[in-house]
């Protein structure tokens, strides 16, 4: 067995937020499984585990959709512990009243409630995950939890400093006159600038090109700027990285998307990767 490989097993009420779990431990780098049947367990994490694979971090839900095959769960668990292998079982459940209003607002039907009760069935379901739940690491009730402080738990249990730190990043340049851009996390208005637009030379050429970015950094204006801006978000994203946001959209803009803003995007993107994140630059309407 590699002591490299991670694996946690997401179980729970049904209703509890085995969803939102699930996008937690993606945002955090893991290979993440939906409902594999027990049985097909130990053959599985095997596979992951194997010394030198891709896969270094698992994480899969087991709860009982798996109708009759879920009965095998606690075989498989046994199974894992003779073949060598340490895991979590990370165990979500709510008050009967929360899963029944969370029920009643999605419209969803429980998978034991097919014919009787809601209430029966998720009397039956507590029933039936008993085993599983004493054997579980680490439970979480989320009656009172919104999806965010269900988020910080399962990152503040799970997460090491690698995973906190797998922020991805798009620095992404535009024109104000096509629109801000849909899926921007923060937006810098950089149209107060000296704009290379109005100097004719100038005008046919992009903020890639030596010549407009040294006009644009050529005004002590731009230069200040930029020092505030590179401060603030050195100061701003180690909060983004603590609360596990796993991609952040910074977007610069100016009247065309062709000078200003590229040129202070690409400035910009190499200053993020120098604080050690993932950036990727794109500029929207430089071809425009």
């Amino acid at each position: 067995m590699d002591d490299g490989f991670r694996f946690v097993i997401i179980t729970g009420l049904s209703g509890a937020g085995k969803t939102e779990a699930v996008r937690s431990f993606e945002d955090m780098g893991y290979f993440c499984v939906d409902n594999l049947p027990p049985a097909l367990l130990p053959k599985f994490v095997d596979l992951c585990a194997q010394p030198g694979g891709k896969i270094r971090k698992v994480a899969l839900v087991i709860d009982i959709r798996g109708g009759e095959f879920f009965d095998a769960v606690s075989d498989a668990l046994d199974r894992l512990g003779e073949m060598g292998f340490t895991y979590d079982v990370l165990f979500l459940e709510a008050s009967d009243e929360v899963l029944i209003r969370r029920f009643k607002e999605t419209r969803r039907r429980h998978p034991l409630a097919l014919t009787g009760s809601l209430q029966e069935g998720i009397t039956a379901e507590r029933a039936r995950l008993e085993t599983l739940r004493s054997r579980a690491t680490k439970i979480v009730d989320t009656t009172h939890l919104s999806p965010h402080e269900l988020k910080e738990k399962i990152t503040q249990a799970f997460a090491t400093d690698g995973d906190m730190t797998e922020l991805n990043m798009r620095v992404l340049s535009f024109g104000y006159r096509f629109g801000l851009p849909l899926d921007a996390d923060l937006v810098f208005d950089v149209r107060f600038l000296p704009n290379p637009h109005w100097v004719e030379e100038l005008r046919p050429r992009t903020g890639l090109e030596a010549e407009v970015r040294d006009y644009v950094f050529n005004s002590p204006l731009t230069r200040e700027y930029l020092d505030r801006l590179t401060s603030f978000l050195a100061f701003m994203l180690p909060g983004f990285v603590k609360e596990g946001k796993a991609q952040l959209v910074v977007a610069v803009g100016c009247t065309g998307g062709r000078h200003r803003s590229v040129v202070i995007a690409e400035v910009v993107g190499a200053f993020l990767r120098q604080q050690g994140y993932r950036v990727q630059v794109e500029h929207r309407d430089v071809a425009k």
